[in-house]
């Protein structure tokens, strides 16, 4: 019994991981929280916890972050769910779930000003996703620390980050991340 109930509560715990990653890509369209998702990846981090499952409970921590930070702007109330979603991951051996809780807690760093941890984060999620072969992602976090080289005085920097970014999104056919790294180079005046 007791290995038939964990084998539902995984089922379960993966479910509602996945349902609230569809119910965050309805928000990425149109900008309008459900407050479903926060409770989906909290059952889910429940359950993988009870299961023993730092993979599982790393990657739905980090979700639970995502709502507060991109959905709430809530940073400070996020940055704890990064920060335990990156140490899961660790213990896990996830490279990926690693990769996103470093670049958000790049973000963290960059709100609170602290541009030098900011870019340590970024620089470790960006060679995490250079070796899964993550373009994509590579391309979303130099765009990324490309307005960190704005803000650090270093516009050339930013330039061939931009050109870089752009080339890997292309390569990838990432159409969004190719629009993210227009509109990054149009806002730090990088377009002439």
């Amino acid at each position: 019994m007791t290995a038939a109930h964990q084998s539902l509560d995984a089922v379960e715990a993966d479910h509602a991981l996945a349902r609230g990653r569809l119910v965050h890509a309805r928000f990425l369209e149109d900008r309008v929280e459900d407050e479903q998702e926060l409770e989906l990846f909290e059952r889910a981090a429940r359950l993988y916890k009870a299961l023993g499952d730092p993979r599982g409970e790393g990657e739905a921590l980090f979700w639970v972050g995502i709502v507060h930070q991109v959905i709430r702007d809530d940073t400070p109330t996020a940055a704890p769910f990064f920060e335990r979603s990156l140490a899961l991951a660790e213990q896990a051996d996830d490279a990926l779930t690693k990769s996103y809780a470093l670049r958000h807690l790049g973000f963290t760093a960059q709100f609170h000003d602290r541009l030098d941890e900011a870019r340590e984060h970024l620089d470790e999620s960006t060679r995490l996703r250079r070796e899964l072969a993550f373009l994509p992602g590579v391309a979303a976090n130099l765009i990324v620390l490309a307005t960190l080289d704005v803000q650090q005085g270093r516009p050339q920097d930013a330039a061939a980050r931009l050109a870089e970014a752009t080339e890997l999104a292309q390569e990838s056919r990432a159409a969004a991340v190719v629009r993210w790294a227009d509109a990054a180079r149009e806002q730090l005046g990088l377009t002439g």
